[in-house]
């Protein structure tokens, strides 16, 4: 069993063992990105997240990448695991957040999130570099990417492709973030390194068919 040292939110308390979703419609709060892009943000979207997270921590299958850099190859810094279509998610919240997720925007979307993707941020010193999810369809396609951050909380930072002002998030303890319209080819999203201290973290990507 992973020891890991996290100090939960004192305002993530339901009763013990009870994952808790709140409704999104009416909720939710969205940011006009330019160019087609938006965000939606709900803080606090799962009650409770602080026991999923520590279920995660011990019971996902995290395995370690190393990819090249330049003339060398390099750990990537954090834990990976993914879920594709059909496969069974690790934890009911989970499944319950992407059932949800799929309910509220589907109208919109115009399909279901299908796939799940985790990320854990042991430190400060594991993040993720610039980039946007431009894998499949969403390289030429309007899609949708929702976060769900587990955890401590870290800055999720956004800036426009072609120049211009970032703007960052900070996001744990069950809150939500989905990236919508054109925001994987017209902007880029990091979870920069950080010298600060700053507890672990899971990021959970809901994702539809073909979008990685």
């Amino acid at each position: 069993m992973t020891t890991v040292h996290y100090q939960g939110s004192l305002l993530d308390t339901p009763s013990p063992g009870e994952a808790v979703l709140r409704p999104l419609a009416g909720a939710l709060r969205r940011t006009p990105l330019g160019q087609g892009a938006w965000v939606d943000l709900l803080p606090g979207w799962l009650s409770g997240s602080d026991d999923v997270f520590l279920d995660l921590v011990d019971s996902v299958p995290w395995r370690a990448e190393r990819r090249q850099m330049y003339e060398r190859m390099v750990d990537v810094p954090r834990l990976l695991s993914w879920y594709g279509e059909g496969d069974p998610l690790p934890h009911p919240g989970l499944e319950h957040a992407r059932d949800s997720l799929s309910g509220h925007y589907s109208p919109e979307l115009g399909e279901p999130f299908r796939t799940a993707g985790l990320c854990y941020y042991r430190d400060g010193r594991d993040s993720v570099a610039w980039h946007g999810d431009t894998i499949g369809r969403s390289r030429t396609e309007d899609t949708m990417v929702a976060i769900l951050s587990l955890g401590a909380a870290r800055k999720l930072m956004l800036r426009p492709r072609n120049g211009g002002d970032s703007l960052g998030f900070s996001l744990g303890h069950g809150d939500l973030l989905v990236m919508g319209g054109s925001c994987q080819r017209t902007w880029e999203h990091a979870i920069p390194k950080t010298a600060q201290p700053v507890g672990p973290r899971i990021s959970a990507q809901f994702r539809p068919r073909g979008v990685r």
